[in-house]
């Protein structure tokens, strides 16, 4: 079945750290350290929704939860 509302598949850093709640701070120290992957897109930097799920399984994972 279809969703009526369509979710973006791109992020800014700001919505990916809402998504996280997390700081902005938090975030870009993430990217920082490459645990969140990010796309430069023009002066844009955005990420990937998947690259959000992929961190959480992964810290999930980590953390035997």
């Amino acid at each position: 079945m279809e969703s009526s509302v369509l979710q973006p598949l791109l992020l800014t850093p700001v919505e990916a750290a809402r998504r996280l709640s997390i700081a902005r701070s938090s975030l870009y120290e993430l990217l920082l350290t490459r645990e969140i992957v990010s796309l430069k897109i023009g002066r844009s930097r955005r990420v990937p929704l998947a690259a959000l799920t992929e961190y959480i399984d992964r810290k999930v994972r980590e953390q035997g939860a």
